[in-house]
C-alpha cells in the first residue's frame, strides 16, 4: 500500500513537471518567433506569438489546480512540498515570460511603416539570443534537477542588464538626433525592456530551481554588470 501511494505521488509530481516543461517549450518558441517577426517586420507572425500565450495561461491554471489537489490528497512534507510549490512558482514565471513576448508580438504590427534601418536591431537580436540561452539552460536545470546549472544562469543575469542599458542610451540618442525615428525607437525601447524582463524571469526560475534542489536560497544579491563594456554589433564566433 505504501509503495502504491509513493508511486502515485511520484506520477503526480511527474505530471506537474511535464506541464511546466511544456510551458517552457512554448515560451522558447514564442521568443524565437517574436524576434523573427520583429526582424522581418512580419505582423502576421507577431499575431501567432500573441495567440500562443493562450496555451501558456491554460497550462498555468492546470498546474495550479493539480498542485492544490496534490497537496490536499498527499499532504507532502519537506522536499516534496518544496518541489510542488516551486513548480507552481516556476509556472507563474513562465506565464509572465509569455506576457512579455505577447507584448512584442503586438508591437510588431504597430510598427508597420515606421522609420527603418537602425542597427540597434542587431543589438536587440543579440540580447534576445543571450536571453534565449538563459531560458533554455534554466529549463534544463529544472528538468534535470540540476542546481548548479541554475546557479550559472543566476550568475549571468548582469550580462543582459548591461546590453539593455546600452540599447536604452543608443535609442535615446537616435530619438534626439532625428525626430522621425521617435515612434520606431519608442517601440524598440519597450521591446528591449520586454526582453530584459524575460531574462529577469529566467533568473527567478533559476533561484526557484536552486531552492527546490538545495533547500536554501542563493546567497547575496543578484550579480549586476551595468557598467560592462558592450558593442552593439555581436562579435563573430
Amino acid at each position: 500500500m505504501m509503495q502504491h501511494t509513493v508511486r502515485a505521488f511520484d506520477q503526480e509530481l511527474g505530471e506537474l513537471s511535464r506541464r511546466v516543461n511544456e510551458m517552457g517549450g512554448i515560451a522558447e518558441a514564442m521568443l524565437v518567433d517574436a524576434i523573427d517577426a520583429l526582424l522581418r517586420r512580419d505582423s502576421a507572425k507577431g499575431q501567432i506569438v500573441v495567440k500562443q500565450d493562450i496555451r501558456l495561461d491554460e497550462l498555468q491554471h492546470e498546474i495550479e489546480e493539480l498542485a492544490v489537489l496534490l497537496i490536499a490528497r498527499r499532504q507532502p512534507m519537506a522536499n516534496d512540498l518544496r518541489h510542488v510549490m516551486g513548480t507552481v512558482r516556476i509556472a507563474g514565471d513562465i506565464e509572465r515570460i509569455g506576457d512579455m513576448l505577447k507584448n512584442i508580438g503586438k508591437r510588431v504590427g504597430a510598427m508597420e511603416g515606421a522609420f527603418p534601418g537602425l542597427r540597434t536591431l542587431s543589438g536587440i537580436q543579440h540580447m534576445s539570443q543571450l536571453v534565449h540561452a538563459q531560458l533554455n539552460a534554466v529549463l534544463d536545470s529544472f528538468s534535470q534537477n540540476d542546481a548548479m546549472i541554475a546557479k550559472e544562469v543566476w550568475m549571468r543575469d548582469g550580462e543582459v542588464d548591461a546590453i539593455h542599458n546600452s540599447l536604452f542610451r543608443e535609442l535615446l540618442t537616435y530619438m534626439m538626433e532625428d525626430p522621425r525615428s521617435i515612434t520606431f525607437c519608442a517601440h524598440l525601447l519597450f521591446i528591449a525592456k520586454n526582453i530584459e524582463r524575460v531574462g529577469d524571469h529566467a533568473t527567478n526560475i533559476a533561484e526557484t530551481v536552486y531552492f527546490i534542489e538545495m533547500g536554501e536560497a542563493l546567497a547575496g544579491p543578484r550579480p549586476k554588470a551595468d557598467n560592462m563594456p558592450y558593442t552593439l554589433t555581436p562579435k563573430a564566433e
